[in-house]
Order: C-alpha cells, then structure tokens, then sequence
C-alpha cells in the first residue's frame, strides 16, 4: 500500500499520478483511497479532512490531482479549488460530491475545477476521471456547461420575472397593475401613449404574455409578496 507523502519524493518516480484526498468523513476518505491505491499508476500523497488542513498540507505534498469534497467542516470544495490553484498552479482539482447541483456546478466551473463526479459514480468512473483531468483534459464539457447554465438562468427568470424589464417597463407593468389604461399611463409618466403601447409590447414580449391581463395579475402578485428587506 502506498503511503502518504508530504514531502513529494516517494514512491512516484516511475510517473504516477500524485493524488491528494480531502473530505471530511473518514471511511469515506478511506473508502477512496483503498480504491485508487492498488492502481500502480496512482499515489495517494495526502490524506485531510479540512480546507485548514488541505492548505497546510497539499503544497508541500505537490498533488497533480485533488479530489475535494464539495462540504467540508470549516469552509468548501470549491472555495479551496480556487485557493489551491493559486498556490499550486499545476494541480487539477476533482470536485466529488454526494448531490447533484447546477449552482455547485456552475461554481466549481468558475474556481477552475478540471472536473465534477458524484460520490455515487463507479469507482472505475473515479479511477478514469482522475486519469483524465491528470492528462489535461477537462469533464466539464461544453454541453453540460451549457445546460447547466440554461438550467440557472431559467430558474433565476421564474424566481425573478422582472430580471429582463428596463425600470421604465417595470414602471408601466406597476401601472397597468393598478387598472390603469396606456392613455393614464402616459400622462402619469409624461410619456406618448405611442410609446407606453411600446413598452406595454416589450414586456409582455419578456414576460412571455400574451395579454395585458396577464401582466396586470402578475404585478398584483408582485405587489403582495412580502418584502426581503
């Protein structure tokens, strides 16, 4: 069995891969270890439980790969992602986590992260992703990159649905939800008429509504969601 090392000189001088394990959960740490340390192109040099640790740790064990879990005690995968890139330039970091996320996702893409699999993948999924962010190459490919982020921004439109509007459009939708007409609207908001019907088109149009009516109930429900603040 090959044992930690910290000092970054044992027993990969034949070229394996120097792998870094962080999570919190012992067995599950050891879980990953027993399954990448008979592979003789893998050492597992560093074994932590904490962002503290891991930042202690990790530079002077010079890992090529670290597999960082997403929730750890004092901080998170992806926040120590970014860290350790800053400080070991050359490390690909493999965020392993136990849910699947898009919002952690999108977040470990932004860190830098080589790659995202979930604790539940085959251990010789395990074994191949790290062989392959090990070689360069990267598991976040653009389709599910994208997908992700179509996913996000849909949820933020349903979340918001005024994200889109320019304040004017918000204006007028506020109005057309207090009953009135695009000709009280424009004299309210020293507008053309002409160009309060613009407006009135270009949010429905963002709203994806087809009818005034339909904008007038959503600014109602708007009106009697409790402030955040």
């Amino acid at each position: 069995m090959a044992q930690p090392d910290e000092a970054g000189t044992g027993p990969d001088a034949g070229g394996a891969t120097r792998i870094a394990l962080v999570d919190d959960h012992e067995v599950v740490r050891r879980g990953i270890a027993d399954l990448l340390e008979d592979e003789d192109d893998f050492t597992i040099v560093a074994e932590v439980g904490t962002v503290q640790e891991a930042l202690v740790r990790l530079p002077p064990a010079r890992p090529d790969v670290a597999v960082l879990d997403v929730r750890l005690p004092d901080g998170n995968g992806i926040e120590l992602c970014r860290e350790l890139l800053s400080l070991l330039p050359g490390v690909r970091c493999l965020v392993l986590t136990s849910f699947s996320d898009d919002e952690a996702l999108l977040d470990a893409i932004m860190a830098g992260a080589s790659g995202y699999v979930l604790k539940q993948v085959l251990g010789s999924d395990l074994r191949s992703a790290i062989r392959q962010v090990a070689a360069g190459r990267s598991l976040l490919d653009a389709a599910t990159t994208s997908a992700a982020l179509d996913r996000q921004r849909r949820k933020h439109s349903r979340e918001d649905p005024l994200r889109r509007l320019t304040e004017q459009e918000r204006a007028v939708l506020e109005l057309i939800g207090a009953g009135m007409t695009n000709r009280q609207i424009a004299e309210r908001m020293f507008l053309a008429e002409k160009t309060v019907k613009n407006y009135v088109s270009q949010l429905l149009s963002k709203l994806g509504m087809q009818r005034r009516t339909q904008a007038a109930v959503l600014a109602t429900e708007l009106r009697s969601r409790p402030s955040s603040g």
